[in-house]
């Protein structure tokens, strides 16, 4: 343990309770645990290649039985091929031994790939594929050309009954015998062409099927194994129970395990201390190296811990800690704060604070929604047209019937509707003063509400910036949605694509912060549903440098 236990030595105080993974700002314990590990990074050249590439890191601060306080180390998933390099915590479960279980079984898992790889791209399989594929045109070729001939030859039939000219009983007679011949020799030429198709037809299929056999023998060794590697994953909490991965998801909406469960650096951390009597103090998370096409992670920046993958293992694993409260569940923001700008028969639209949902959700506390129906008796139709997020403030425009709600999403999916925000970015961008940002969105399937960016399947998403001012690392911007993607605007400003430079606050795609995120619906203009005045309304708030 001592080359993986690092003692630190400071009169730094420590904190009253342990990090809430999710939402946090790096404690001055963690940004000293961070810097030594930082500073051995760099000074490392056996894995600098691949760790440029991009890589996340976390410490965990630790006291031991003595009291005496210091930190552990580790990354996410595979460094260099290895998951037991020196000065880390090793993974929770070993799959890396070369004679395991784990590993025996992948070997067999590749060995199917490897068959089927042979089959596919051997000479028999690639010659029976373009024989058959050869022969099937020349088929359809024949076959188009014959049904060809014989509407052309119908035509004519068709014409010469419609001329008037008298025809005699041969003549009709000819007529009928004629389609009956074309009629019969396309069946000849199609069963002639089944013949000539059905030996390599045979052949290429039982080459498919063998294949086929071949990637369900993969499927049930695959899927066998996977099980197997969760069940080993036995996660320790602070109390000393013990849980495997399998029984931690079952009570999730996805039930089964994602890929990768486990080896990201919090869950690592915290087994290692508790399997070696270590206190948890404090954690943090940074990324290092290039930023990845996809996600938004810039080099030494500090992220939260990923919820759909991390956030179950971790809830069973800090239970027993004394942990900070989600800042969600005690964001600031109250229902006295939400403030009506306009209201009539048929919409409301209200200045929504930071920290209050627009609609009921999984967090337990009010929305805008419940808010309106309890002022108004609870039985009035309210929905909003559009969202903000729980962290954005501003103008929120709420529908009083499924009608009005109906012509506002029809406006804002023609694009007549027409926002801005008022941002403060937690840094200056190297970006001109005004632009267009387009970056294709989509949601991460393992780490949801977080979108990606994703030039292949992604939706279009398109903003439109004009920088205001820029004043001790800060920027003063404006933000003018054309498109309405989840999480636009924050991916927009934070990924290395669009401006690099997050929204201050923006604890998902910016720096972990205890405050709120400065990002501000400060103007709406839309037709009105029932009169079809063009509104132009205002923020009384705002966000300024």
């Amino acid at each position: 343990m001592n080359e993986i236990f690092h003692p630190l030595h400071t009169d730094i105080e420590r904190p009253e309770r342990f990090t809430y993974p999710f939402n946090y700002t790096p404690h001055p314990l963690c940004l000293l645990a961070a810097g030594e590990l930082q500073r051995y990074i760099g000074s490392n050249g056996q894995w600098r290649d691949e760790v440029e590439k991009g890589k996340m890191f976390g410490v965990l601060v630790v006291t031991d039985a003595t009291g005496g306080l210091g930190f552990l180390a580790a990354y996410s998933g595979l460094l260099a091929g290895r998951n037991d390099l020196p000065y880390f915590v090793p993974s929770v479960y070993d799959s890396q031994q070369p004679d395991g279980y784990f590993k025996t079984h992948e070997r067999e898992i590749s060995s199917i790939n490897h068959e089927i790889a042979r089959i596919k791209e051997s000479a028999e399989y690639t010659a029976l594929k373009d024989r058959t594929a050869k022969l099937q045109t020349a088929a359809d070729n024949e076959i188009q050309a014959f049904r060809q001939y014989m509407a052309e030859a119908k035509e004519r039939r068709a014409a010469l009954r419609a001329s008037g000219q008298s025809l005699s009983a041969q003549q009709q007679e000819q007529m009928v015998r004629e389609s009956q011949y074309q009629k019969a020799e396309l069946r000849r030429i199609k069963k002639r062409w089944d013949g000539t198709l059905a030996e390599p037809r045979r052949q290429k299929a039982e080459l498919d099927n063998r294949i086929a056999t071949l990637r369900q023998e993969r499927k049930e060794k695959s899927d066998r194994l996977q099980q197997w590697l969760f069940d080993q994953y036995s996660m320790l909490n602070a109390r000393g129970e013990r849980c495997d991965l399998t029984s931690i998801f079952a009570a999730t909406p996805q039930r089964v395990p994602p890929s990768g469960a486990g080896d990201c650096c919090a869950p690592k951390l915290l087994q290692y201390a508790y399997l070696h009597g270590l206190h948890p103090v404090c954690m943090a998370e940074f990324w290092w190296g290039k930023s990845p096409k996809t996600e938004i992670r810039h080099h030494l920046h500090y992220y939260p811990a990923c919820r759909s993958k991390c956030k179950p293992i971790l809830t069973h694993m800090l239970q027993g800690l004394n942990v900070d409260a989600d800042p969600h569940d005690t964001a600031a923001g109250s229902c006295e704060d939400l403030h009506i700008v306009y209201e009539d028969e048929s919409l409301i639209v209200v200045d929504k604070p930071a920290g209050i949902l627009s609609v009921p959700g999984n967090v337990a506390r009010e929305s805008v929604v419940d808010i309106l129906k309890r002022e108004r008796g609870g039985s009035q139709f309210m929905m909003p047209a559009h969202r903000l997020d729980m962290a954005t403030s501003g103008l929120l425009v709420v529908a009083k019937s499924d009608t009005v709600l109906r012509n506002l999403h029809e406006q804002f999916a023609s694009r007549t509707v027409e926002k801005r925000y008022r941002a403060i970015l937690d840094g200056i961008p190297h970006a001109p003063r005004q632009g267009t940002i387009r970056l294709p969105l989509a949601a991460d399937p393992t780490d949801r509400p977080r979108q990606v960016v994703d030039q292949e399947h992604g939706k279009p998403a398109e903003t439109r910036y004009e920088i205001i001012s820029t004043a001790d690392g800060k920027t003063e911007i404006l933000l003018y949605p054309l498109t309405g993607r989840t999480h636009q605007l924050r991916v927009h400003c934070a990924h290395a694509d669009g401006l690099a430079t997050p929204i201050l606050g923006d604890t998902l795609y910016g720096h972990p912060t205890s405050g709120r995120m400065y990002l501000h619906a400060e103007y709406v203009s839309f037709h009105h549903p029932l009169t079809g005045k063009r509104m132009e309304l205002e923020s009384r708030g705002g966000l300024h440098l």
